[in-house]
């Protein structure tokens, strides 16, 4: 096996050492190492790939990728490239290029393809419609297993998927679906009506998280699409799925970090894209901040009094904001994969006030032993109080604040762990002044 990497041959311009690079590697491998060079660089090793390859390739990239590679790419292998692509791969792309790049992919195109990229366009963003194939092998209800199967070898090469079936009427109307798994061990004179099973379908207009989630969660290689008439449009296959569920996986984790979405691959971002899509949130973070300022201000003379007070304030108010941190992480993700639901509020705000509490008495028992050795016990007995109040408090506005978001709509994970943080420190120094003047009377 070649040692040495991709990028170190494209350096130093080793055609054969970029040929002993390539050969035999899965498309996976090639398109992951082709996404960590400059664009420029992209462009010679994707060429020394043969034409079945290059296509595996080029569809293992991600939509800036395959810009790159496209661009470095001579007319004739540009158009054949993306005649070769699936349309929903295609309409992929498309949906995230400049506008000349659209009009040439689609004026090379077939008009069969042309046709199909274009249907796919008209959808709306992140529904069903724009990621599901329209390539599909259908099967009407009265054909034999043997018709059926014969079906599939004359239809299949031009599908992207024929492991599961959809069963149609005349009027295209989805009937059920059957694996290919059942028609290979079904006797060969069964009807396929015979052997096709329901199956749960989405509306082309439907967002394509849910879709996705509705595949992961019933355990499907495919999923009829249909339009408003019920009427089969396309399948959403299991890779497709995959892809979308990471996107929104990824969507919530950078927005649960207080930045907005980059919507391309971290190395293809530009620095200053990188600062874009974090300045709006830490400015929208310091706003919010200034209410720590004021509750301090308005609690000087008690720290003028009790000046040991400041010693525990990043105590009281990481407590806190960890604690609802968590709680909004765990709740946030809860909601992604299906495992609460919006009425589920009253069951999460008393789980989570339980949890909340727990961890304060937790947390109190060890603030109260520090804090009466350094400070004495009253005090002590201010920090435990606090701890256990200002926990309670934060796990249940981390668990709340995600399940209000979802019902106002707005994305839950837009209530990102450093805004539940923030919003809980300036709570957490109300709880913990207010435990201090009636305990210290200060």
């Amino acid at each position: 096996m070649d040692e040495d990497g991709l990028r170190e041959h494209v350096e130093a311009e080793d055609l054969v050492g970029l040929r002993r690079w390539l050969d035999g590697r899965p498309p996976h491998e090639v398109a992951a190492e082709l996404a960590r060079l400059d664009a420029p660089s992209m462009a010679l090793p994707f060429r020394l790939l043969d034409k079945d390859r290059a296509l595996e390739v080029f569809e293992e990239l991600d939509p800036v990728h395959q810009q790159c590679v496209l661009t470095g790419l001579r007319e004739k292998a540009y158009q054949e490239l993306v005649e070769g692509m699936d349309p929903d791969d295609r309409a992929r792309m498309l949906a995230e290029a400049p506008a000349t790049v659209v009009r040439r992919v689609l004026a090379g195109l077939s008009p069969r393809e042309r046709r199909s990229t274009a249907a796919l366009l008209g959808y709306p963003d992140d529904s069903a419609g724009r990621v599901m194939t329209p390539e599909v092998v259908w099967l009407h209800p009265q054909q034999t297993v043997a018709e059926a199967l014969v079906e599939v070898r004359t239809r299949g090469a031009e599908a992207e998927t024929i492991y599961t079936l959809p069963v149609i009427d005349t009027g295209r109307r989805l009937l059920g679906v059957v694996s290919l798994r059942t028609l290979v061990l079904s006797g060969t004179e069964e009807r396929v009506e015979q052997v096709a099973i329901s199956s749960p379908s989405v509306a082309a207009t439907d967002q394509a998280e849910a879709a996705a989630r509705l595949m992961q969660e019933a355990d499907l290689l495919g999923l009829p699409v249909v339009d408003s008439e019920g009427r089969l449009v396309g399948m959403l296959t299991v890779d497709d799925a995959i892809e979308v569920i990471e996107a929104a996986d990824t969507e919530d984790a950078e927005r649960q970090s207080a930045a907005s979405p980059l919507g391309k691959p971290y190395l293809a971002a530009s620095v200053f894209t990188l600062a874009r899509s974090r300045l709006p949130w830490l400015l929208l973070l310091i706003v919010a901040a200034t209410m720590t300022v004021n509750v301090l201000q308005f609690f000087e003379a008690s720290l003028a009094e009790v000046t040991a007070l400041a010693l525990f304030i990043p105590l009281i108010t990481g407590s806190g904001g960890n604690a609802g941190s968590q709680s909004a992480t765990s709740i946030v993700r809860a909601l992604a994969v299906g495992d609460v639901r919006l009425g589920d509020l009253p069951r999460v705000i008393w789980r989570e006030s339980r949890v909340g509490l727990l961890l304060g008495l937790a947390l109190a028992l060890i603030g109260l032993l520090v804090c009466s050795l350094f400070a004495g016990w009253q005090l002590g007995l201010v920090v435990g109080i606090s701890l256990i109040v200002v926990c309670t408090w934060a796990a249940i506005v981390g668990g709340g604040m995600p399940l209000l978001a979802r019902k106002i709509g707005v994305d839950p994970a837009v209530v990102s762990a450093p805004m539940v943080t923030t919003l809980v420190d300036a709570t957490a120094l109300i709880i913990y002044f207010l435990t201090a003047h009636l305990i210290l009377n200060v």
